[in-house]
């Protein structure tokens, strides 16, 4: 019993992340500051959105999310202020446009390429003749019976 409870604080940890002075008084304000949040990369714990991290630079962006909202900014606005502030890299989910585009093509591109350049050679390989080889010659065959018998 002990371990299930255990367990579940374990899990339920991320939840802790927001704290409670951090929390709107309306509701939909705390709804869209939360789904911003969820968006947003921790710069210290790289891999969790800034709603699941304890870092103190997770709490103060989440605190400007916030306080951008309480100002009247839409999310898109919220989103390219933390955007300019820190980067794309902010992003869970880099933009798909401009030279992000290269980076997201790629990886299909190299994919095709490599097929194309495999078919390329497993078919020029199978239409190259083979090579021919020249018959010993009468001396180069006694000579080679002599070698063998030795």
């Amino acid at each position: 019993m002990k371990r299930l409870i255990l367990c579940l604080c374990l899990l339920a940890a991320p939840a802790f992340a927001v704290q409670p002075d951090e929390i709107l008084d309306d509701p939909v304000m705390e709804e869209r500051a939360r789904e911003i949040s969820s968006g947003l990369r921790c710069l210290v714990c790289r891999n969790e959105s800034i709603d699941d991290s304890n870092a103190e630079l997770a709490r103060d962006m989440r605190l400007m999310v916030r306080e951008r909202l309480v100002a009247g900014d839409s999310n898109r606005e919220v989103v390219e202020y933390v955007v300019d502030r820190y980067g794309e890299y902010v992003l869970l989910t880099p933009l798909t446009g401009g030279s992000n585009m290269i980076l997201w093509l790629a990886g299909p591109v190299m994919l095709l390429l490599g097929v194309g350049l495999g078919a390329v050679y497993i078919r020029r390989r199978s239409v190259t003749p083979e090579p021919v080889v020249d018959a010993l010659s009468d001396a180069e065959q006694a000579r080679l019976r002599k070698i063998m018998d030795e």
